[in-house]
């Protein structure tokens, strides 16, 4: 009686293909006609079945059989009363013995201890999910509080700074050309350049500038500007670095 019909063990319940029962019981209408009026009986979708495609490696019908449906052994036995033949009562015997070895003390425990390994996959994959993100995190998390405690807009000089102390090793120079190359700043016109920032970015908040008037004995009355970087573009351009 071993394998007399397979048995699907992908799910909780068990369950067994419509068609494959349909051909067993050798039922002579076809199998649409056939197990709608075996659904009249009172069972229902996602319930006692799941319709789904056919296996292929079974068709017998080529194209005919366009559908399948799995069905809970429950199911299957009293749709094998139902058909009154020699056939149907072997078939029922079955799953009857099928029930009573998926019933036993140990097929239960096996089936939790599964259950139990999978919950544990689970978890570990969570917890690693969960430690990765920390990790990534929290660099940005640290920085994050030191441009909170500093005050507002602050100079160069005193970003790269910050930057050493979170292990970003950049000279004031070599991130005043960072940012030119990456078209963040650029060089005034006058007679002696200055950087200076793009509008846009200034506009974005990443940037306050300072601009003084002031006198000189060789030049006359110049505009000085002096860039500052917000608290945004601490965070912005610390993510930037990092990344680079």
């Amino acid at each position: 009686m071993n394998n007399l019909i397979p048995i699907n063990y992908d799910n909780d319940r068990q369950t067994v293909s419509a068609r494959t029962l349909h051909e067993f019981l050798e039922v002579e209408s076809n199998y649409t006609t056939w197990f709608n009026r075996m659904t009249e009986y009172g069972f229902n979708e996602n319930i006692d079945f799941q319709t789904c495609l056919p296996n292929l490696e079974s068709e017998s019908h080529g194209g005919q059989n366009k559908q399948d449906h799995q069905i809970t052994v429950e199911m299957a036995k009293e749709l094998c009363m139902i058909q009154r033949t020699e056939k149907g009562k072997q078939a029922r015997q079955y799953f009857i013995e099928l029930e009573r070895q998926w019933n036993t003390p140990e097929a239960v425990m096996a089936r939790a201890v599964k259950m139990a390994d999978k919950k544990i996959l689970s978890l570990e994959s969570g917890i690693k999910e969960r430690d990765d993100i920390i990790k990534e995190l929290t660099p940005a998390a640290e920085f994050g509080k030191t441009v909170g405690n500093s005050k507002g807009a602050i100079l160069i000089r005193d970003y790269v700074k910050l930057l050493a102390n979170d292990g970003i090793k950049i000279g004031q120079d070599q991130f005043f050309s960072w940012l030119h190359v990456h078209d963040y700043i650029y060089r005034t016109k006058e007679r002696k350049p200055q950087w200076d920032a793009k509008v846009q970015y200034v506009k974005m908040g990443l940037f306050k500038v300072k601009i003084t008037p002031i006198s000189t004995p060789e030049d006359g009355d110049i505009m000085k500007f002096t860039i500052r970087i917000t608290g945004k573009g601490q965070k912005y351009f610390y993510e930037k670095l990092k990344s680079a």
